[in-house]
């Protein structure tokens, strides 16, 4: 069939991309849409930028919040031998650290390790000289410096004099998230592990299939005595006592009159009130 006269001048202006008077008028909403689309995409930038430079207050609401204390027990060991203990660092200034005995105190003082911050990943590193990665963990000297003799990464061989000489480890982080667990959960991701109140936790590098140990009795009764203590701290307030005087009644029987005066003396103190009634 043939085209129409109307029809071929549509096609060819279909072909020519419209007019030559259409493409100078094109409408100016154009041009504002791409400068939008331009200006939204720098401000998703800008805002992603800071929002990874500083950790977002999503993590309100989600212990533990600052201000919170608790504590967790902690072991290390490489090719089925216990590693020594961390050495302590308790007037650091982060939130994650290193009592006496081998217990992670976790007193969160930010959003950096508060909420679901605090997590392994977040102690390692705040802790000095310690790595703990998915491939390799470095357990640091008394100085906090890093130590090549205990420095693993996935694949090294066991020593020769290890309980499993000669075999490959992997780095693997096993932990307790309550006393009634028996079997650890064993991930080699740090930052999945969220602390919790009374969590164990090691850190390992063993061979593939190797299930580690838990913490040391000595290290759990450590974080249940820190724990104990923690709870049992009250802050008294002294507060001045005060009288208070009760009406005077006044009773006469005939000729007699007689007086009862009350006094009522309260002392006031955190989580204790005593009233003492004088007649």
């Amino acid at each position: 069939m043939a085209k129409s006269a109307t029809g071929k001048w549509v096609s060819r202006v279909g072909a020519s991309g419209g007019s030559k008077a259409y493409k100078k008028s094109r409408p100016s909403n154009y041009y504002a849409a791409l400068v939008l689309i331009v200006v939204l995409g720098l401000i998703s930038t800008v805002l992603a930028r800071y929002y990874y430079q500083h950790p977002s207050s999503a993590a309100t609401g989600t212990p533990p919040a600052v201000g919170t204390v608790w504590f967790a027990g902690l072991a290390i060991e490489a090719c089925g031998e216990t590693l020594p203990n961390l050495a302590p660092n308790p007037t650091s200034t982060g939130g994650l650290k290193v009592l006496s005995g081998n217990v992670i105190q976790v007193s969160p003082v930010n959003a950096a390790d508060a909420g679901r911050h605090a997590t392994l990943a977040q102690f390692g590193v705040e802790f000095p000289g310690l790595i703990l990665s998915s491939n390799e963990l470095a357990i640091p000297n008394a100085a906090g410096v890093a130590n090549a003799s205990t420095t693993y990464r996935n694949g090294e061989l066991c020593p020769s004099t290890s309980k499993y000489p000669k075999k490959p480890g992997e780095v693997q982080y096993a932990y307790w998230s309550s006393f009634s667990q028996k079997t650890p959960t064993i991930t080699t991701n740090p930052a999945s592990i969220h602390f919790v109140q009374d969590m164990r936790v090691t850190l390992a590098f063993d061979p593939k299939g190797v299930v580690p140990r838990a913490p040391s009795t000595a290290t759990v009764n450590a974080m249940v005595s820190y724990q104990a203590a923690s709870a049992t701290t009250t802050t008294t307030t002294a507060v001045t006592p005060t009288t208070v005087g009760a009406p005077t009644t006044t009773v006469t029987t005939g000729t007699t009159r007689t007086t009862t005066k009350a006094t009522t003396t309260t002392t006031a103190s955190t989580g204790t009130t005593t009233t003492t009634t004088k007649g």
